[in-house]
């Protein structure tokens, strides 16, 4: 009977590997990674203005906007958003006190609040300025359903009642939703979700001759049906404005899971001695991003959106962007072409040189001059032919997250956003190096992911597959490793060839708590 029991343990096991659709490779190579550890980014310098950062001039926006309109008209452009991200964490505050014993009224909040309670004091805000919430005409509804009034509730300090219905599936059920089903921005005529306002930013930048705008949403899987039946109201309102809306939805790969492992790096196994999969991080979505028919594609996280009074900045530096990229584009395919046609002209070559070096950062072998010209022309053509990315860089306001560095272990493409987590914490030289950045990444890019022959490339070949995260994490009561593969605008594009331009702070308005809607840039227009 024991043997019986330890097979179907195993027939459970292979089931599960079968299922997940990891190849049995990859699954031992994320065991050996566990065994080795994943090295830490080594940091040459910061990227400042004029050292890795460049800044538009006035004069080139003009010429700038120009290949953007070309590019746009030609349907070449569309738009990638990364949007399975939960709303849980935007109200992880409201729901620490929904689950409090205490009665949750004036009472409870004002004391915490003078006690420095970041939860009270987040609660206190919320309640305060609820009537400011472009949700509250969705939660009054929904309260009245219950044959309760809203103001009622308020004015007797009824908070937790007041939760329910904001949280749970009582009401709107906002701590189960993906964040991009959150009514963000509230308009005269209604309020709109970050998938609107994507839409209604996408349309303004990525309309072709054929006003046909193209976009595409990754999506929690539990989700998709209603956020299809979302993107189709929406679609219609914009093509009754003579709109073509082209929207597609994927969602993560179970294949592109991690395998968890415990203390001893071996396969986490659950009380039922089965295997645990975990989500691995933004990376993950490279796969849907491969997939793309795409040629030039902006990329964007779900929650950095603004109301239509203030997307002029942030729409004008998209274009801008995009515009740098096919001007870049020109020039980088011109060589290639060169190149491709055995064109080993030493002026020529060193021309090419000068470009990979100057508009791309490059660094070439030292001795690259002395080398025959078949083997400066096969380095040449070897170090350009690859995606290319235009990443728009904000000045550091301290917000978490990663930034732009030049690094020491890519010699091919030096310039990196880097992740504070991949960045030794014991290393003094390299925390000093992190202390001196001067700019933050907002998640701001224009990728070009076809070559000078208008193929698409493989954006698998590109990876660094030696970045990534190793976390501690826990499953019922029991310490577990959890990876995460290379970040998809970290070491998912470590090999693309890459340009960072500085752009405005106000083109960069994410919200990552629920009162970040109560900051100006999220109201009405006074």
């Amino acid at each position: 009977m024991h043997r019986q029991e330890e097979l179907q343990k195993v027939e459970a096991i292979i089931r599960q590997i079968i299922e997940s659709g990891i190849p049995e490779e990859k699954l031992l190579s994320q065991l050996e990674t566990f065994d080795h550890g994943i090295p830490y980014t080594r940091l040459d310098r910061p990227c400042t203005v004029n050292d890795g950062i460049r800044q538009v001039a006035a004069d080139d926006i003009s010429f700038l906007l120009e290949a953007w309109a070309e590019a746009a008209a030609a349907g070449r452009l569309m738009k990638f958003v990364p949007a399975s991200g939960a709303a849980s964490r935007m109200f992880k505050s409201l729901n620490t006190l929904a689950g409090l014993p205490d009665i949750l009224d004036d009472a409870f909040l004002d004391a915490g609040v003078a006690a420095g309670d970041a939860d009270c004091r987040l609660g206190r805000q919320f309640f305060d300025s609820i009537r400011n919430f472009a949700f509250v005409d969705d939660l009054k509804a929904s309260v009245s359903r219950h044959g309760i009034d809203i103001e009622d509730l308020l004015a007797r300090g009824r908070y937790r009642d007041i939760l329910q219905f904001v949280l749970t599936a009582k009401g709107l059920n906002y701590s189960n939703l993906p964040k991009g089903l959150i009514r963000f921005h509230r308009y005269s005529k209604g309020s709109r979700t970050p998938f609107a306002e994507h839409l209604a930013e996408a349309v303004d930048y990525t309309l072709d001759r054929n006003r046909v705008c193209r976009i595409h949403f990754t999506v929690p899987p539990e989700h998709r049906q209603a956020i299809e039946q979302h993107l189709e109201e929406i679609r219609i309102r914009h093509e009754l404005a003579g709109v073509m809306i082209m929207s597609s939805l994927s969602i993560q790969k179970p294949s592109a899971q991690t395998l968890a492992a415990g203390p001893g790096n071996d396969p986490f196994r659950t009380e039922d001695d089965l295997l645990v999969f975990r989500p691995a991080g933004h990376g993950a979505l490279l796969e849907n991003l491969n997939e793309l028919d795409g040629d030039i594609v902006f990329i964007k996280n779900i929650d950095n959106v603004v109301p239509d009074h203030l997307r002029e900045t942030t729409n004008l530096y998209k274009k801008i962007l995009a515009g740098f990229l096919v001007h870049l584009q020109d020039e980088l395919f011109a060589h290639l072409q060169s190149l491709a046609r055995g064109e080993l002209d030493q002026d020529l070559l060193d021309r090419i040189a000068d470009f990979a070096g100057r508009q791309l950062s490059t660094d070439l072998p030292a001795d690259f001059r002395q080398r025959p010209a078949g083997e400066q022309a096969d380095i040449l053509f070897s170090s350009l032919n690859r995606p290319v990315r235009v990443c728009g860089m904000v000045r550091n306001q301290g917000e978490p997250g990663g930034g732009p560095f030049w690094v020491k272990n890519n010699p091919c493409c030096p310039l990196q956003i880097v992740e504070t987590a991949q960045i030794d914490p014991a290393d003094r030289d390299q925390q000093q190096i992190l202390g001196a950045s001067t700019h933050f990444n907002p998640v701001d890019l224009v990728c070009g992911v076809r070559d000078f022959m208008g193929k698409p490339f493989d954006l698998m070949k590109y990876v660094d597959f030696n970045t990534g995260l190793i976390t501690a994490k826990s499953l019922g009561g029991r310490e577990l490793k959890a990876m995460e593969l290379p970040g998809l605008w970290n070491g998912s594009m470590a090999y693309w060839n890459t340009v960072f331009i500085g752009v405005p702070l106000p083109t960069f308005n994410p919200v990552k708590t629920v009162n970040d809607l109560l900051r100006p840039e999220h109201q009405p227009p006074a």
